[in-house]
């Protein structure tokens, strides 16, 4: 069985990277940061878990180096209308 991942050609891109860090720190108890997100109960949407370009279509393309993935609500989970790209200022 062929695996998606293999050819959507973006899974070197800032956006993949950060989507699969936002999973690691909501669903691996080994990741330094699981403490802050999953420990607490934050989760990633259904629809995103599993299905990178859903993700990626939601939030866009990285608008700058200095852009990371933010939820607008603190307590809220990584879910379409609670994620944007945000720098440090924002």
């Amino acid at each position: 069985m062929t695996h998606w991942r293999k050819y959507h050609g973006l899974n070197r891109t800032p956006e993949h990277i950060a989507w699969k860090k936002i999973k690691s720190r909501c669903y691996n108890p080994n990741d330094k940061r699981y403490a802050r997100y999953g420990g607490r109960g934050i989760r990633v949407a259904d629809e995103w878990v599993h299905d990178f370009p859903a993700f990626l279509a939601c939030v866009g393309p990285r608008p700058s180096p200095k852009h990371s993935i933010d939820r607008i609500d603190n307590d809220g989970h990584y879910a379409p209308g609670n994620v944007r790209w945000a720098t440090p200022k924002e």
